[in-house]
């Protein structure tokens, strides 16, 4: 997915009139689709009129449909197109799964290509000599967080994660300079995490914020990755954001062991060993190709 036309569609879509989000979602959502409908076809699809299309076109700075189509083919051309996701009541379970995977992967792609290389150099190097490390959000991004401490204190790094507005506050009163708060946000607008942010910042601890940028975390932290994922406003929309946050969580956990050498890399192997136990054994696949080879022997016999 081209990361400068949709992402434009998306940046301009609460600036855009009713109507004009109307076409706006139908073209992220069907792009394949619109650079082979004529103008009066599309205004019939999306349910507003023609001149409605001509004015979007106009507000996408093109200067009319054929010039906004031969932009939108020019993305497409680029690579490969995944669509925003759309669920109607009839579609299948194959049909919508479908959709939410292809929606998911173009999410990735774009935060791939968005995210800023020497702001994640930044971030790995202040974890890595960070004394404590906390994460801190609520709701999903509270889910994230926990999966982060889950990750980081594999590390051998002092770690928690908070998403009570409380915990978070003592957490934030006992940092120091040598300390690191991971603050995650879909908006980066919780008025209470901000709260947080800025009791650590007052103590000298380094807040990295995984946010959209422009949001109010992003002015706040100590160092920004930015994480700017369009969330529509439909129900059945899937949160794309959160899975963004945890494939930067994995980045972040994967810097952080490769700069602590292989002494750690040693201790991941044994705490995976120590894991054994608790798993039941795997099945020997030889084991079992004998097994069915015995009982097509005895039917053989058998018969």
């Amino acid at each position: 997915m081209s990361v400068t036309l949709f992402d434009d569609l998306r940046a301009r879509l609460p600036a855009f009139r009713r109507s004009e989000q109307k076409v706006a979602r139908f073209v992220l959502r069907n792009a394949d689709e619109v650079i082979h409908l004529p103008l009066a076809a599309l205004a019939a699809r999306v349910g507003v009129s023609e001149p409605t299309v001509i004015r979007f076109c106009r507000a996408t700075d093109c200067t009319g449909y054929q010039d906004f189509k031969l932009k939108l083919a020019q993305t497409l051309a680029t690579g490969e197109q995944f669509s925003e996701f759309s669920m109607n009541e009839t579609d299948s379970v194959a049909e919508f799964s479908r959709g939410i995977f292809d929606s998911t992967v173009g999410t990735l792609l774009g935060v791939r290509d968005r995210i800023d290389a020497t702001s994640m150099t930044r971030a790995i190097n202040a974890l890595s000599d960070a004394s404590r490390v906390e994460f801190y959000g609520y709701g999903a991004s509270g889910a994230v967080a926990i999966d982060a401490q889950h990750k980081f204190f594999r590390l051998r790094i002092s770690t928690a994660a908070y998403s009570d507005p409380h915990m978070q506050h003592m957490s934030a009163v006992t940092l120091g300079e040598h300390d690191v708060v991971v603050a995650i946000s879909q908006t980066g607008r919780s008025s209470s995490l901000l709260s947080s942010v800025d009791i650590a910042l007052s103590h000298g601890a380094t807040v990295i914020g995984l946010c959209p940028a422009d949001s109010p975390l992003a002015e706040k932290c100590t160092l920004g990755l930015y994480i700017d994922v369009f969330e529509d406003s439909e129900v059945y929309r899937p949160m794309s954001s959160r899975i963004a946050h945890l494939v930067v969580i994995d980045i972040l956990a994967v810097g952080v062991a490769k700069t602590r050498g292989p002494q750690l890399a040693e201790h991941l192997v044994a705490v995976k060993r120590s894991l054994d136990p608790l798993r039941t054994p795997r099945p020997d696949p030889f084991d079992r190709a004998r097994q069915d080879s015995a009982r097509h022997r005895g039917k053989s016999d058998d018969q």
